[in-house]
């Protein structure tokens, strides 16, 4: 996404349209990545993890290359919003994945590595977008973009196993008969009803507080971003484009750090939690609960990460060196993705039938915010400064996430049961 938000100006230019209508094609970008995984995670259910993957990259690489032939705005438009959609099911499917491979107390370390992709990409993609921008102009971003989607493909097809497997049909015609045509039934529900079914899931407070808790530091993200191209272009850094597009690099360095070192110790507190509690099976191995998850790292995360956002937009504000802004953006990337893991890991265990669904409806959640975010954080910057606007945005969520987090904790457990048996999704 932030390959193509590098080069917004030229794109601008080129399709002579403003810049709020080049930043519409962000924002429905981000808007088409909260509501398709809605049906890429009933697909992949169905149809099983690998079909679902070869079938969006193919969709992503045929989006991207009539981006890159647009010839207006509303098409570009049109086509990235089909670019952003295909693409957000390597999120929600990659999740169930995940799930799919590793038992509960190797998930931390597993999701870990697995965000890296997601919350690494857009530190990188603007230095990237940048570059082929300055030097062979807007269009190919998109070219680049199709490319690397088609090396992806192919990696996909030989070399990814499907890690969920269908059931093999039965041997008679008259069984195969009603199998596919029981697959078809299915495949209509999962087209018409099952989207909607992800949505409901937010009624249990278990997700519904979790999403939350994610989606916020995930939303401050993109003011994050934007501010970082608006503030470093101007007085009194006025950066390059290319070295505007290397100061995303500290939060994604807070990210890396946090996935080398925080999912391990996402299940250390989870394995620790449960001994504390003597819960053993029958076989003396323990039992984890997807709330063992959250002990002191979730505390501390949802302190420093707006601590990092404080710093990050005052810093800004006074025209501090670079440096100092910088340390903030590294803190909140830091903290962020202890959040950002911790919660998808346990979205995927309260709904553990079903892994997929819980990371989609989070997706739907943030990316909305996200969009929300990237719409409004111009002119709010514009009007309020950094420092004010950070300084709401760092309170909210600290206060927000603190409360979500206490009040998880003391009702989880009910929650979680109560739950479990409506969705008939027990042990």
């Amino acid at each position: 996404m932030t390959n193509s938000s590098a080069a917004l100006p030229a794109l601008a230019a080129d399709l002579g349209t403003s810049s709020t209508i080049s930043n519409l094609s962000v924002a429905m970008y981000m808007l088409a990545m909260s509501i398709f995984p809605l049906w890429w995670s009933s697909f992949s259910e169905l149809l099983g993890r690998r079909t679902v993957y070869l079938i969006s990259t193919a969709l992503f690489i045929v989006s991207a290359l009539i981006c890159a032939l647009s010839s207006s705005a509303a098409m570009l438009i049109v086509f990235r919003v089909l670019t952003g959609g295909a693409s957000a099911s390597v999120q929600t499917v990659g999740a169930g994945t995940i799930s799919d491979i590793w038992p509960s107390h190797q998930r931390g370390t597993a999701f870990g590595a697995f965000y890296l992709g997601p919350l690494v990409g857009p530190m990188i993609s603007p230095i990237v977008g940048g570059l082929l921008s300055q030097r062979f102009g807007w269009r190919s971003t998109m070219y680049f973009l199709a490319g690397y989607g088609a090396l992806l493909w192919l990696m996909l097809l030989l070399l990814l196993p499907e890690t969920l497997p269908r059931p093999p049909l039965d041997s008679s015609s008259a069984l195969r008969h009603e199998a596919r045509s029981r697959r078809s039934a299915r495949l209509a529900k999962n087209v018409l009803v099952d989207p909607l079914g992800v949505i409901l899931i937010l009624r249990f407070p278990p997700v519904l507080l979790t999403v939350l808790v994610a989606a916020l530091a995930f939303g401050a993200l993109f003011i994050v971003n934007v501010t970082i191209q608006q503030a470093f272009s101007a007085h009194p850094y006025a950066f390059s484009q290319r070295t505007v597009g290397l100061l995303y690099l500290p939060t994604g360095l807070g990210y890396f750090v946090a996935a080398l070192l925080g999912g391990r110790w996402i299940d250390h507190i989870m394995a620790r939690r449960a001994r504390k509690a003597r819960r053993y099976d029958e076989k003396g191995r323990l039992v984890f609960l997807p709330e063992d998850r959250m002990g002191e790292n979730m505390w501390l995360a949802n302190v420093i990460y707006p601590l990092g956002l404080l710093l990050f937009g005052w810093s800004i504000s006074f025209g501090l060196h670079w440096l100092v802004p910088s340390a903030g953006g590294f803190l909140f990337g830091l903290a962020s993705m202890m959040v950002f893991a911790t919660s998808t890991t346990m979205l995927t265990e309260f709904v553990r039938k079903r892994s997929s669904t819980g990371v989609a409806v989070n997706n739907f959640v943030r990316n909305i915010l996200s969009c929300v975010g990237t719409i409004v954080a111009a002119p709010w910057l514009d009007a309020a400064g950094p420092g004010y606007v950070f300084t709401a945005v760092s309170l909210f969520c600290l206060v927000a996430g603190l409360g979500g987090i206490w009040v998880l904790g003391r009702n989880a457990g009910q929650w979680r049961r109560q739950m479990d048996e409506a969705l008939n999704d027990g042990p």
